[in-house]
């Protein structure tokens, strides 16, 4: 390993003290919530320059950075690598400082476009109140990614009013449908429409009886563990009248009756307009070793925490830790349909040039 891609554990604890004084964002601080119009970046051209960052845990193979920069290069962008994106402290991509300090510098350079993060992993929560909302708002720009990165899509939509990103990292699987859902998305200031179901996807619904067959609200969300773990903390999700989105992978059964649980009690669920469910990945009892001898399916638990809330939803779809990845825009306006089972988005997630 390079000297580069290592953080010992003093420089971790100390050695940006020199020069964490210079960047006002260091200050770890959190602006109190406002209720702020929404800002939408502006569309992504080819040719713009791509900020590359590594908010949460680092790539295994350094080799790995290369990949992420060629895929973002094949579609067509610049790519700027994050000064400390090599940088490795067991499961971070070094101190919080600088991954903070990575982001930030992203959003203040005038010649990025957008954000994009290498990978998740863990950490992103970490960095949350090093990051300047402010700061952020008045520099509003494209931030995209997924699971870990939920926590900085909350934060971020919450305390800077401005639109982020739920869809792939750089080292995702930029087949057909994920490159579509990223320039149409991105690329274009309008509407992306109904978000194509792939045909592995099984999707079903819970809808009240009284409820409209169509139903609409912004949306926001992403990955639930991450969301479940902002609640008490000023970047605490805001469910109210919202199409809420949620993913999740390789969790147990048990696990994930827990985290609906705490949300429900919390009072997120029943709170949303809508609520949309992805199809939980790897999600079953642990081979061999079962937290408990008999357990619920996914399904019944689904049914179980979600049926009954009076809150349509729609359960089964493609949008976290699969191959066929849309682009879900915090705060823009989606549609979930009952009879055909699915959504759309309904107006544009970004702004003309």
């Amino acid at each position: 390993m390079t000297r580069s891609s290592k953080v010992s554990r003093r420089e971790f604890l100390g050695g940006l003290a020199a020069t964490s004084a210079a960047a006002a964002w260091f200050a770890p601080a959190v602006s109190a919530e406002e209720h702020l119009p929404l800002v939408k970046p502006r569309a992504l051209q080819k040719g713009d320059v791509v900020g590359l960052v590594a908010p949460a845990s680092p790539v295994f193979e350094p080799s790995e950075i290369i990949e992420g920069k060629r895929a973002m290069e094949k579609l067509g962008f610049r790519v700027k690598l994050g000064k400390h994106i090599r940088k490795k402290w067991g499961y971070l991509a070094g101190s919080d400082q600088e991954r903070a300090e990575d982001l930030m510098s992203m959003f203040t350079d005038p010649d990025v476009a957008a954000i994009v993060a290498l990978r998740g992993g863990y950490g992103a929560i970490r960095i949350l109140p090093y990051l300047d909302y402010k700061v952020i708002r008045q520099n509003a720009k494209i931030l995209i990614g997924y699971s870990d990165i939920t926590t900085l899509h909350l934060a971020i939509h919450k305390l800077s009013g401005i639109v982020t990103y739920h869809g792939a990292v750089a080292l995702s699987t930029f087949n057909e449908y994920s490159t579509r859902y990223f320039m149409n998305t991105l690329t274009r200031a309008a509407a992306p429409g109904l978000v194509d179901t792939p045909s592995s996807a099984l999707p079903m619904t819970f809808w009240p009886e009284k409820a409209s067959a169509l139903v609409k609200g912004p949306l926001v969300g992403g990955n639930l563990t991450l969301v479940t773990a902002t609640l008490g903390t000023p970047y605490e999700i805001d469910t109210a009248g919202k199409v809420l989105f949620l993913e999740e992978v390789g969790e147990e059964p048990y696990s994930l009756d827990r985290m609906l649980t705490q949300l429900q009690q919390a009072g997120k669920l029943a709170a949303a307009s809508a609520i949309l469910v992805d199809r939980c990945v790897k999600c079953k009892p642990a081979e061999y070793k079962p937290a408990f001898d008999n357990t619920l399916s996914v399904e019944e638990i689904m049914e179980d925490r979600l049926n009954g809330l009076g809150v349509p939803v729609l359960y089964g779809l493609q949008i976290g830790h699969v191959a066929d990845k849309p682009v879900l825009p915090l705060g823009i306006e989606a549609t979930v349909d009952r009879d055909q089972a699915c959504f759309a988005v309904s107006e544009s997630a970004v702004r003309d040039i």
